[in-house]
């Protein structure tokens, strides 16, 4: 139950987190959530569309960092140095929704186009 309350409320903090109302460790929570969800997106599509290697790779690299980078730095207009830098932010969650991008993509990738 508490996993539970705990999720919506992360959600919530996504839609309505704005730095004067979100504290460093919900807005680091909603980096960490906003990634896993780029990476089942992503994960998705790249499976249901053919993408192969390192081209897949790397453009789920580009395409996670660039979101992120642009709803901290813009959206939210947050200053980096409260939370350790651009680089701490960006590389917040990152192998996690690197791990559940891969297997999301190859569960995809193999159900839909194995031979």
């Amino acid at each position: 139950m508490l996993f539970g309350k705990r999720r919506n409320r992360t959600g919530l903090i996504l839609i309505t987190c704005i730095r004067a109302r979100c504290g460093q460790d919900e807005f680091l929570d909603v980096i960490y959530w906003l990634r896993q969800i780029i990476a089942v997106i992503l994960g998705v599509i790249w499976g249901v569309a053919p993408l192969k290697g390192f081209l897949g790779i790397a453009i789920f690299c580009i395409i996670n960092a660039g979101v992120l980078y642009v709803y901290f730095s813009s959206f939210q207009q947050i200053d980096e140095e409260e939370y350790g830098g651009t680089w701490e932010l960006t590389k917040e969650g990152f192998m996690t929704s690197f791990a559940l991008f891969l297997v999301v993509w190859i569960i995809f990738y193999t159900a839909l186009h194995f031979d």
